[in-house]
């Protein structure tokens, strides 16, 4: 089993409504019975990030997202599937849950 990023992308920082909440209640329920449930998470929207870069002489700290763009990361999963064509399912079971688009990337 491989491990996949799945990035929940918005360009909104509007929560779950309830119906999507309990969708992705369902879908996060049955992931963890079908053995793909590593670990998930929302994040802060993207006025709440903080960049560090400490490349140079020295730190520098730079309140807000590294990349201004209209559309954004507000949560994930980890999960474990068999191959790309496994992670790519569940991204679509999930982004039919939360009503959002969702980006699959493998770990290396």
């Amino acid at each position: 089993m491989a491990q996949y990023l799945l990035s929940v992308i918005t360009d909104s920082l509007d929560l779950a409504t309830p119906e999507e909440t309990a969708a992705i209640d369902v879908f996060n329920d049955r992931m963890i019975a079908d053995g793909h449930w590593v670990f998930a998470g929302g994040l802060g929207g993207p006025d709440t990030a903080t960049v560090i870069d400490n490349r140079g002489e020295r730190a520098v700290v730079t309140d807000g997202p590294f990349v201004e763009t209209k559309e954004f990361l507000i949560g994930f999963w980890i999960v474990e599937a068999a191959d790309l064509d496994a992670a790519l399912r569940l991204a679509t079971d999930g982004s039919k849950a939360c009503n959002r688009k969702v980006e699959v990337r493998p770990f290396l």
